[in-house]
């Protein structure tokens, strides 16, 4: 018998016909042997990419454009969760504009773009600019009439708007503050008539009484132009708080009064002069005259980025007084002396508290 020939096998010939290693060839019967060990180290665990066909060749069922499943899809990660609902709440809200479908009160108050818009811009503002702290939000009523009083500061009236978002984003009860303005507001082109879509009105006795009569939360600031325009040198000094008429309104409605006091706003824009006479050639009751303003122009207008506190006071009650206290003066003196000292005592206590203008 002759020895036979060992020919060696070649596994890249084998493929190239069609013969993978370990498998017979065409026509020929193989013993059936388990398959070798795969003795390769074990490697990264393959991932399908997003997108490609799963087991069941649904390529898009996990990863579709709007994310439906367990990881976000591409307008997702672009748009942000809930994306999709904001486009549709967006879209409502034109839909609303275009057919008139929005009530308006007697005032000029247009809730729905308060809340949509208006409240949407300032949050901002509010929440990453000025960082406001509130304190006290319990002191408001739930529901019916109050009278909330606050100092004023900061050259321009970023703190009325402030106030208005700290009581619309932080009452448990989603209650909105109508702020009682100046004439000047309402007589300013675009301004005063955003101001009366905001739920602002003159400060008048007549609407302030009525608007309580109808049990809403009104705000005033006492001060006026003299504590918005007084210089820095005199920061957190009240200015006199007029002849008491807030006071007044308060006791005919028996709603009760909640002190306000803001701190922060005095350093946003810091009042160094005032130049009068250009005041009244443009008929404003000041002009003021800051480090940035008017020497940098239109960036000047823009207010320091300081932190802000503002705290309510426990309410001070009315609805216990005669209907004929509201014509007494001492006693309107008194109120005004209690809720005027009471803000300037709470201002002086946050201001020791505090440690920085701007952290």
């Amino acid at each position: 018998m002759t020895d036979a020939k060992v020919i060696p096998f070649d596994d890249d010939r084998a493929r190239r016909r069609g013969r993978g290693v370990g498998r017979p060839a065409s026509g020929s019967a193989a013993p059936a042997t388990e398959p070798a060990p795969d003795r390769r180290e074990p490697g990264p665990e393959v991932v399908a990419p997003r997108g490609a066909p799963g087991p069941d060749g649904d390529a898009d069922r996990d990863a579709g454009i709007g994310g439906r499943g367990s990881e976000p899809g591409v307008l997702d990660r672009l748009l942000g969760d809930g994306w999709d609902r904001r486009a549709a709440h967006g879209l409502s809200f034109l839909r609303r504009r275009l057919t008139g479908d929005y009530p308006v009160d007697d005032f000029g108050y247009d809730a729905d773009l308060t809340e949509q818009v208006l409240m949407s811009l300032l949050r901002p503002v509010y929440e990453k600019y000025f960082r406001v702290d509130v304190r006290g939000v319990e002191h408001l009523p739930e529901a019916g009439a109050a009278l909330v009083v606050a100092n004023h500061s900061g050259t321009l009236p970023w703190d009325g708007l402030m106030l208005q978002v700290a009581v619309h984003d932080h009452h448990p009860a989603d209650r909105h503050l109508r702020l009682l303005a100046a004439d000047l507001v309402f007589a300013l082109p675009v301004v005063g008539e955003l101001a009366r879509k905001a739920g602002h009105t003159l400060a008048c006795a007549q609407d302030a009484q009525q608007l309580l009569s109808r049990g809403e939360l009104v705000g005033v600031m006492p001060e006026g132009f003299k504590g918005i325009g007084k210089p820095f040198a005199d920061r957190y000094k009240l200015q006199r708080f007029g002849r008491g008429g807030f006071v007044s309104t308060a006791l005919r409605a028996g709603a009760p009064i909640v002190p306000c006091s803001i701190v922060g706003a005095e350093e946003i824009y810091p009042m160094v002069g005032n130049a009068k006479t250009l005041a009244r050639l443009l008929g404003v009751p000041y002009f003021p005259l800051t480090p940035t303003f008017p020497w940098l122009g239109p960036l000047g207008a823009v207010p320091l980025p300081t932190k802000w506190t503002i705290q309510f006071g426990e309410p001070i009650p009315t609805d216990g007084y005669a209907p004929e206290a509201a014509d007494d003066p001492m006693l309107m003196f008194n109120l005004t002396d209690q809720v005027r000292e009471t803000i300037q005592r709470t201002l002086y206590h946050l201001l020791v508290q505090r440690r920085s203008v701007f952290f």
